[in-house]
């Protein structure tokens, strides 16, 4: 993978609040793109279970969210790359639309179609965010449940449990997860958050909010595209985060940022 380093303006600000500059990774194309981090993700979660013994991922859908995801069950089936033990991840949603739980809208059916129905997880480590017709009346139920389910894994008084890698796609406006540029859920420091009369269809969504996005060991940005090059170089070029919600999603010891070459076409070379 070819690596470029971020404009000057994020380093700096990183720089002063002590956090880690971004890692930019780029592929020839979106197929490639999948493929590496497939590979990357398998190996990082081989890493986390090294140490802890379990590992613990955030999924976000998309296309090339879902490539990946099934590029990791692919993997899985190989015995070359058989280095993760499955039954012990724990596996967790940036975001999910609040609709009927058989609605093709969901990202958790694409996340089972590709990777979850594939790979030997144990059931009680996969944490779906609740569909609308999983008892919750209004989506502030659902998001204040979910809120519960990662606080419980966390224990010790924690908000969120430990995670390894949180996947996020991004929009050609900039939003991460379902945070919009100029939303309140931008400014909103609860874990998980209802959204409400979302730009994009469908409207009504359940998030995790950025102090639970900001909370994970690594955030991994996944961006194909040229429709998103702009919303890419401003990101990386120290963008508010009100403006441009993907500027914010940073991880406590590394946020990369993995691109194919058209979503990385307006980033400065050197």
């Amino acid at each position: 993978m070819s690596q470029f380093g971020p404009g000057e303006r994020v380093e700096e600000a990183l720089a002063e609040e002590g956090l880690p500059t971004p890692d930019v990774v780029i592929e020839p194309d979106a197929d490639r793109l999948a493929r590496a981090v497939s590979s990357a993700l398998v190996a990082r979660l081989a890493a986390a279970q090294a140490v802890h013994g379990t590992a613990s991922v955030v999924l976000t859908g998309g296309g090339i969210g879902t490539a990946v995801l099934r590029r990791v069950a692919d993997l899985a089936a190989e015995p070359e790359h058989a280095v993760v033990d499955w039954q012990q991840v724990d596996v967790w949603w940036g975001d999910e639309r609040f609709v009927a739980a058989d609605s093709s809208d969901r990202n958790e059916l694409g996340a089972r179609e590709a990777f979850l129905g594939r790979v030997g997880l144990d059931p009680e480590r996969i944490h779906p965010m609740p569909s609308s017709d999983a008892g919750f009346d209004e989506p502030e139920e659902a998001a204040a449940w979910y809120a519960e389910q990662l606080a419980a894994e966390a224990g010790d008084g924690r908000s969120v449990p430990r995670i390894d890698v949180l996947m996020l796609g991004m929009g050609p406006e900039g939003h991460v997860a379902s945070i919009f540029p100029d939303s309140p859920a931008v400014s909103d420091e609860r874990p998980v958050v209802a959204v409400r009369d979302c730009p994009k269809p469908p409207p009504t969504r359940i998030s995790l909010g950025f102090s639970a996005i900001t909370s994970a060991e690594e955030v991994w940005l996944l961006v194909s595209g040229e429709g998103k090059a702009e919303a890419v170089a401003r990101a990386l070029g120290g963008a508010a985060r009100s403006e441009l919600p993907a500027a914010g999603a940073r991880g406590r010891r590394a946020t990369r940022w993995l691109l194919d070459e058209a979503a990385a076409s307006a980033l400065p070379r050197r």
